[in-house]
Formats: structure tokens, C-alpha cells, sequence
């Protein structure tokens, strides 16, 4: 189970540092008198690239260890069916 639930934990760190990317964004242009789709583009290009890849590494690591902890799971049962 505590395989299961780090990378639960993992996954939600990855929602998170996604949602922060476009937060830091929308604050960065809070004092922007009128929006438009490519103003913003403009603010997520400022904000950078670092917070995607961090995201999708810790997407990978959460995803890894919720299968890791499901494969411990199923070596176990079958080591009690035997």
C-alpha cells in the first residue's frame, strides 16, 4: 500500500506544479489592462519550461510506483496461493 500511495502522492505533486505554471502566468499579467490568448502565450512563455518537465517526470514516478506496488501485490498473492 505504500508503494500505491506514493505515487498517488507523485501524481498530485505533478497536477500541482502543472496548475502553478499557468497560475504564475495569470499573476505575472494581473496588472494587464486587456487579455487576449496571445498575451498569455506570451506569460507562459515567460514563465519557462521547467515546471512542465518536472510535471511529467513526477507523472512518471508516480505512475512507476503505483505499478511497482501492484506488482509486489500480485507476487505476493501468488506466493500465498501456492
Amino acid at each position: 500500500m505504500a508503494k500505491r500511495g506514493a505515487g498517488i502522492a507523485f501524481i498530485a505533486i505533478s497536477a500541482l506544479l502543472l496548475s502553478v505554471k499557468y497560475i504564475s502566468a495569470a499573476i505575472f499579467g494581473s496588472g494587464v489592462a486587456s487579455w487576449d490568448e496571445g498575451l498569455f502565450n506570451a506569460m507562459l512563455s515567460y514563465v519557462g519550461n521547467t515546471l512542465n518537465i518536472f510535471s511529467l517526470l513526477s507523472l512518471l514516478v508516480g505512475i512507476l510506483y503505483i505499478a511497482w506496488g501492484e506488482y509486489d501485490e500480485l507476487k505476493r498473492k501468488e506466493k500465498t496461493n501456492i
